[in-house]
């Protein structure tokens, strides 16, 4: 039995996390932004890793070859654990055309962003306005939630790789993302009522 120890609703009762309508019209609003602002928050969208993490990438962390990102976990208790994201190709393009010439080995890692984390807050905090998405999900944080309850819920991937990817010390704090309303709920119920 799964134990969660967050919650995806506020003490209001208002939900957390990113529905599908909504994590669709974000995605949809990047396209209009500059390259650093597209991409960055498309990193935020196709991994749902923390805004830190993304804040943290250098070329290095860029496998064009393999297709992936690297990122270092944050919320472990120590440094040197690491999570590997498949990208899609229209993303290692843009990515590719981005970084220009860097090289891509450890000696010449130079970070991605010009910009710090509380600017990078403020872009995704942007494109969630223009997209019509307000509250307390109206953040990284909601798009990473979002991520999960997607992947969790329509059984994108087993429990255990969400919790790879979302970097979960432990199945506990994932299984959270089982526990949803709305639409996703709606998907949950079909599926029993087709039984």
């Amino acid at each position: 039995m799964y134990k969660t120890t967050m919650s995806l609703y506020s003490q209001a009762g208002q939900r957390k996390y990113l529905n599908r309508a909504e994590r669709l019209r974000f995605l949809e609003e990047t396209q209009k932004c500059s390259a650093k602002k597209k991409l960055f928050c498309q990193l935020l969208y196709y991994t749902g890793a923390r805004i830190a993490e993304v804040h943290n990438l250098t070329t290095a962390n860029i496998d064009i070859a393999n297709g992936t990102v690297v990122m270092e976990t944050l919320k472990k208790r120590q440094r040197g654990f690491y999570r590997e994201f498949p990208l899609p190709d229209h993303l290692l393009r843009d990515l590719r055309e981005y970084v220009g010439n860097y090289r891509y080995s450890d000696e010449s890692a130079s970070p991605l962003w010009t910009f710090s984390l509380r600017t990078a807050s403020r872009y995704v905090k942007a494109i969630m306005h223009k997209a019509g998405i307000t509250g307390i999900r109206s953040c990284a944080r909601g798009l990473r939630h979002g991520f999960a309850v997607h992947a969790a819920v329509n059984k994108v991937v087993p429990i255990s790789k969400v919790k790879k990817y979302m970097g979960h010390a432990s199945i506990e704090t994932t299984a959270i993302y089982l526990d949803v309303i709305g639409e996703e709920e709606r998907e949950i119920f079909r599926r029993i009522w087709q039984q």
